[in-house]
């Protein structure tokens, strides 16, 4: 079973109460069953389900086995589109994942947009 859909239905299981446990292990840096920034990206994007918004969890767009991009996930909800960027990081975040954003949206229909 890959990683993707391990997370994914892992993240499934959760409601608020187990969000909230996990964002204290985040902020803790203690969440050894997921891999380094996938404990916060799928987190974001349940939230956003478990709030009623239709949602699909992070995914790689593949060309010839190539990984041309990965997405932190997508949030549909009232009318919007949204592409999901997410860090969990310490320190300070420079202007990469902002770019690496608007290369995707510009992919993308224009009435996508995108939250960090």
């Amino acid at each position: 079973m890959s990683d993707e859909i391990k997370y994914k239905y892992k993240i499934s299981q959760y409601q608020w109460d187990d969000l909230l446990n996990l964002w204290e292990a985040i902020k803790n840096g203690d969440t050894p069953e997921w891999s380094p920034g996938k404990a916060f990206e799928y987190l974001i994007v349940r939230a956003f389900q478990l709030e009623g918004a239709d949602v699909i969890y992070p995914f790689s767009v593949k060309m010839a086995r190539e990984e041309l991009e990965q997405i932190d996930g997508v949030v549909y909800t009232s009318g919007l589109a949204c592409l999901i960027e997410s860090k969990d990081q310490k320190t300070s975040v420079n202007i990469e994942p902002i770019a690496k954003l608007r290369n995707q949206l510009l992919r993308r229909p224009a009435t996508a947009i995108g939250m960090i």
